[in-house]
């Protein structure tokens, strides 16, 4: 009954029905668009599948990308282009692992480690690389720690590891010394705007030595850890589960 006490007409059950399902895919839009908002400004998981950042990163690792280290994103904006910055943005760091837009193809990711910032002077040879007029430090490491890391693909009797020290940011990198040439390059200086990158396995790694710069505009962020580690049994990659890996720092 109402006010008027007049008797109330039915609900149409196929109405109440319609209703809950309109409600129902509102609310999963909702979660769907924050998620993905979420993923556009804030962090994202990405998956490394190949070894061109060995010993870092191990083929399998999942790792978690914080999408702020170079300036807050409107969220989607770096779907169909440059990402538009609704704060200051800063540019990476030397040694930074960067997830970013493969400058000829936007569609595929790429992961790297900056190198080379713009106003740079780089210079590779025979896997060493020159920066700014000057050879940058390394020092050989211990073999056993990191080989485990590499599958029967490598040839792993010939690689031996060194120790970076990159303006004070330090990390391992793999040389193949059984390569018949290095991929070198002569002394370019870094464009404005872009960035030199490469990859901790050089001898596997097609990088910045290969295709170029990466323009800033490209980058989506700045690897932090990783937060799982698996090669997919159905892969070309032989199966690997590697727990002990969660929570290593990039």
């Amino acid at each position: 009954m109402n006010e008027n006490n007049q008797p109330l007409e039915p609900i149409d059950p196929s109405v109440e029905k319609l209703t809950k399902i309109k409600k129902e895919i509102l609310s999963w839009i909702y979660i769907i668009v924050s998620v993905f908002a979420f993923k556009s400004s804030f962090f994202e998981p990405n998956h490394i599948p190949s070894g061109s950042l060995l010993p870092t990163n191990a083929i399998g690792d999942f790792i978690l990308v914080n999408k702020m280290s170079y300036g807050f994103k409107l969220p989607y904006s770096d779907l169909f282009g440059d990402p538009i910055y609704l704060t200051d943005s800063s540019h990476p760091e030397r040694g930074d692992i960067i997830v970013f837009r493969y400058p000829k193809d936007r569609n595929i990711l790429y992961v790297k480690r900056v190198i080379g910032i713009p106003g740079d002077e780089i210079e590779v040879y025979n896997n060493k690389v020159y920066l700014n007029g000057k050879l940058i430090e390394t020092k050989p490491v211990e073999k056993s720690k990191y080989i485990d890391l590499f599958d029967e693909k490598f040839d792993r009797k010939n690689i031996s590891f060194e120790e970076v020290n990159l303006n004070g940011k330090k990390f391992v990198t793999a040389v193949n010394n059984s390569m018949p040439y290095h991929l070198n390059i002569p002394k370019i200086k870094v464009e404005k705007g872009k960035f030199f990158v490469m990859g901790d396995n050089r001898d596997y790694s097609s990088d910045s030595r290969v295709w170029g710069y990466v323009p800033f505009g490209n980058i989506r962020g700045r690897a932090m850890f990783v937060w799982f580690s698996m090669v997919y049994p159905w892969s070309r990659e032989e199966f690997h589960f590697r727990p002990w890996r969660i929570g290593t720092a990039l």
